[in-house]
């Protein structure tokens, strides 16, 4: 097994990039990768914190006089109750959002930016989870102990912690065992019946060690939304989960020079 310091096939040699959300103070970093399929891409070095989400969540970024104008159903309510769960909030992962909420926020974060983000597809996290090294973790077992990268159930105590304390793996990425599982695309048709679960990678606080590995995947349940009161449920909250979150990907911004004069100037 390679080790969390050794060279991977998905690293590439540019450094961490740090993006402010316009409007607002909020920052994120980025890491550069390079995908199963050798295209190059970003990845959020930890996962989604309440700070960012916030921003989302209670229209941080639009002036007071403009809230009313804000189109309701794109995003999610407000929620009444901490939605922390009082885990933590500042520099803690936000969690308890739904698969759609994910997506919603990076389709919000693409429009607010103008470049395009999105949840990593299952092939693409463990790619960037393992960043070379092979299963079930990014680091040599033998040379490191899990509690160095992870926070799970063995030493977690019942709650999530800020992200970024653990140490990352070759790509530069935090948390990815554990801490909260991370929502992914699975790829699988949705308008299939019965209509598949979504899922969320990489195991969570309240697992042990050998289901937080970079190929653990558990599935959404019922039991996740059943104190919810809303029928239907809710598509933004479930309001009996506290381990799962998320993370995205930014693609490159497309190639606009000329094909047929590579000299000239690209499009501003």
């Amino acid at each position: 097994m390679t080790t969390a310091l050794a060279q991977s096939p998905a690293q590439v040699s540019a450094e961490t990039e740090t993006v402010r959300i316009p409007g607002t103070t909020v920052t994120f970093d980025l890491a550069p990768a390079i995908t199963p399929d050798g295209d190059p891409i970003h990845v959020l070095t930890t996962e989604v914190t309440w700070d960012l989400y916030d921003v989302f969540v209670y229209q941080l970024d639009t002036p007071d006089e403009d809230a009313a104008s804000v189109d309701a159903v794109s995003r999610p309510s407000k929620p009444y109750v901490p939605p922390d769960r009082g885990m933590g909030h500042d520099g803690y992962p936000a969690m308890g959002m739904t698969r759609y909420a994910a997506r919603e926020f990076c389709a919000w974060l693409s429009k607010k930016t103008g470049d395009t983000y999105r949840l990593p597809t299952l092939a693409e996290w463990r790619h960037f989870a393992l960043a070379g090294s092979e299963p079930p973790y990014h680091f040599d077992e033998s040379l490191y102990d899990l509690e160095q990268f992870a926070w799970t159930k063995e030493n977690a105590e019942f709650t999530s912690h800020p992200v970024g304390e653990k140490s990352p793996n070759a790509l530069g990425l935090h948390d990815i065992h554990g801490n909260v599982a991370e929502w992914v695309e699975t790829g699988e048709d949705e308008s299939a019946r019965p209509r598949p679960k979504p899922a969320a990678a990489g195991g969570s606080w309240r697992q042990p060690a050998d289901e937080a590995t970079a190929h653990s995947l558990e599935r959404q349940a019922s039991h996740w939304n059943a104190s919810d009161p809303q029928i239907p449920k809710s598509v933004w909250w479930l309001a009996d989960c506290s381990w799962v979150g998320f993370r995205f990907v930014r693609e490159p911004a497309p190639d606009t020079t000329d094909p047929t004069n590579p000299d000239a100037p690209s499009d501003p």
